[in-house]
This record gives structure tokens, sequence and C-alpha cells, in this order.
């Protein structure tokens, strides 16, 4: 059975990766971990533009085992662990051999909130519970084995419901903890949904 909202493969392939990263606003993401569904609407994104991207992993065309799924064609997963303790979820964009990637930093949730709650070990819905790309990622069971899949899968996909956002409603600022990044940790692309309390740090910037 097709689904009619999931993105396509095309749609990744742009190599504009902050005009990705502002078009994912709005877009859905799910999983299907064990038969349990959650998805919830993408509210906070990060840019990351490949090789000359200070802030990026790939920057100078850096190549390790972890980085490895940036270099595959656009649409698939990135996964990897933050601090030792936090999985964190980007899309891989653009052609193959062009790392390029965008990181959700938060969703707010739209599917599947009790299972997001008991992953989360919260008892009600507060905005903590998926503001931040760790606690986004933790709600909706993004871990380590969900790194390198296709996004046109069924483990783990977007959708596009048809939220749609002016431009005025969207923010642009620097992007958070890539201080190591020298002039590259000032640039805004780092984009938010103004207003919305799944922000991370919607003063920031």
């Amino acid at each position: 059975m097709t689904n009619k909202h999931k993105l396509p493969l095309s749609y990744y392939l742009n190599n504009k990766v902050t005009e990705l990263a502002v078009s994912l606003l709005g877009k859905v993401l799910y999983t299907n971990i064990g038969g349990e569904v959650t998805a919830g609407i993408i509210v906070e994104t990060e840019a990351y533009n490949g090789v000359t991207d200070k802030a990026s992993h790939a920057f100078g065309g850096r190549r390790t085992n972890r980085t490895e799924v940036m270099y595959r064609q656009g649409g698939h997963s990135y996964v990897y662990l933050c601090y030792g303790m936090h999985c964190l979820f980007n899309v891989v964009s653009s052609v193959e051999g062009e790392p390029h990637a965008v990181l959700v930093r938060g969703i707010e949730p739209l599917e599947g909130l009790d299972i997001m709650l008991r992953r989360r070990k919260a008892s009600v819905l507060k905005p903590g519970l998926t503001a931040g790309p760790g606690s986004a990622a933790k709600s909706l069971g993004i871990d380590r084995n969900l790194n390198a899949l296709d996004l046109t899968g069924e483990e783990i996909w977007i959708e596009d419901h048809g939220i749609r956002h002016a431009p005025e409603d969207i923010v642009a600022g620097p992007r958070i903890g890539v201080d190591y990044a020298g002039e590259d940790a000032l640039l805004p692309w780092r984009f938010y949904v103004r207003g919305n309390p799944y922000v991370s740090r919607p003063n920031k910037g």
C-alpha cells in the first residue's frame, strides 16, 4: 500500500541544505518501532553544509565509520550519539558524495503521545517532552538502530500534511552548541516556528 503523504526520494536530493531545513518545518516525522507508531510535526531544524561547514561532521571531507552515511544519496537517516547519552536524528540530503544534513531539533507531538510519555518516563505533556534534539529523538524511539535507514521505508519516514508557515513566522538564527566552528558558528542556519512551545531555545539568537 502506498502512502500518498510520504515524502519521495526526490525531495531529499535538494542540494541547498538551508532551503531544505526551512522546508522541513511543518513536515511530520514518523517512526514505527515494533508496531508502535509515533509522529511529531517538525518545528525546529539546523542545516549543516557538507565539507565547507566547520560545524559539520563532514567538514574538510572527513570520512569515518560514523559519518559515512552522510556521503550517501539524500534520503537516509543519520543518527549519532551526542555526549555519550543522547541520540540525535538528522536527514541526509543532496546527491551522493555531498554530505549535507539537517538536524531535527524539535517536534510537536501528533500521534502516539502515550508511547512518547512512556519513553520519556513522563506522566503529563509538557513542551520539554519533545523540545531539543535529544528529547525529540527519544520520544520517537530513535536510537542508533535507526541510523542509515532509507527515509522512504517503513521504520522512519517523513510526511507532508500540508502544514505551511508564512516567511514571517519562521525565525533564523545561529545554531546551538557549535562554538568550536569559529565564524561558521554565527551563520543563521537554525530555523524554527515562531511562538511554537516545542522549540528548544526560542529566545537564543
